[in-house]
């Protein structure tokens, strides 16, 4: 009799935390699946040692540390064990677009790589990375200011010396309009969550890390675009308004 007692509350015990688990936020729940592994870990690994195996009880414990987000070799193995530390941030193939008149670029949060497609015109369907410089330099004598400080961004990353070679084939661009462009209107909350590679109804935690992971691969101090770099401080300030 006590044995089937026993089972019952196991049953329903289990039958509980399946409930709990089910309907948890993934990422508590991560984190709390962490943290257990980690605390089980390190008293492991304490155990082993109190027996003197030190070369199986030392790296078990290093193991342990990780899970709950420290790590003696710095951030970089912190972060592999999903550590949420400001320095441990990874985007998880996370990618922002900013879009203008004529170019929609995207840019991947891992690489820092820009991609560029023409939306309107003559070439619309087109990628930036079939033209040539000669060609794409061309192109822009049509686009609006906003476009073309896009295209700059773009240009920087391809063709370092792209602006000497424009300026001696008289394209009437001296590079400044980037500062210049003004956007074509308010930003909306759609367009800030793409600018920031974020899914509406993102946090206030999650706004912060992906601006401050965009703003080390754009910001003009870093060989970054001015222009890009306003443009991810508008999309934050534009969310963060609406979480106040």
């Amino acid at each position: 009799m006590p044995t089937l007692i026993a089972g019952i509350v196991a049953v329903a015990l289990l039958y509980a935390a399946l409930n709990i688990i089910k309907g948890a936020d993934p990422k508590w729940l991560a984190k709390i699946i962490r943290g257990g592994g980690g605390v089980v870990t390190l008293a492991a690994a304490l155990f082993i040692g109190a027996r003197g195996e030190l070369a199986v009880a030392i790296p078990l414990g290093i193991f342990g540390a990780g899970l709950l987000g420290w790590s003696p070799f710095g951030a970089q193995l912190g972060s592999a064990w999903g550590n949420y530390g400001p320095g441990a941030w990874k985007s998880q193939g996370q990618k922002s677009q900013v879009r203008s008149q004529f170019i929609e670029m995207t840019l991947d949060h891992d690489t820092g790589a820009l991609e560029g497609l023409i939306t309107a015109g003559p070439e619309t369907g087109r990628v930036l990375d079939e033209f040539t410089l000669d060609e794409l330099i061309a192109l822009a004598r049509g686009f609006d200011a906003e476009s073309w400080a896009l295209l700059e961004s773009y240009l920087d990353r391809r063709f370092p010396a792209w602006r000497e070679h424009a300026q001696g084939e008289g394209t009437g661009r001296s590079g400044s309009e980037d500062r210049r462009a003004a956007p074509s209107g308010k930003m909306t909350t759609e367009e800030a969550y793409q600018i920031l590679g974020l899914k509406p109804g993102a946090g206030r935690d999650e706004i912060g890390k992906a601006h401050r992971g965009l703003m080390k691969k754009l910001h003009p101090d870093q060989g970054g675009s001015t222009y890009l770099a306003a443009r991810v401080n508008e999309a934050k300030d534009t969310l963060l308004r609406n979480h106040r």
